[in-house]
């Protein structure tokens, strides 16, 4: 999966995870899993909503955010 930004016309942007990327010819988009950035719910969606499926001419672009990779996590230890 592959998480994405979606910036659909006239609202906040949404970040979800795609299967694959839209081919240039498709007219719709599926998402899974759409929230806020900060991870709160879309206000539009209902609660239990886990998949959308959004119609491309909604849509001013799309950012594709690169896989992240897990990280060790170092602490500040008190001797």
């Amino acid at each position: 999966m592959q998480t994405i930004i979606v910036h659909v016309n006239n609202e906040d942007a949404v970040v979800c995870e795609v299967d694959e990327l839209p081919d240039p010819s498709a007219q719709l988009i599926i998402v899974h899993n759409p929230r806020r950035r900060d991870g709160t719910d879309v206000h539009y969606l209902d609660e239990d909503v886990s998949t959308v499926i959004f119609p491309i001419h909604r849509i001013n672009f799309i950012q594709v955010m690169a896989a992240a990779e897990i990280e060790e996590v170092v602490g500040f230890v008190r001797e």
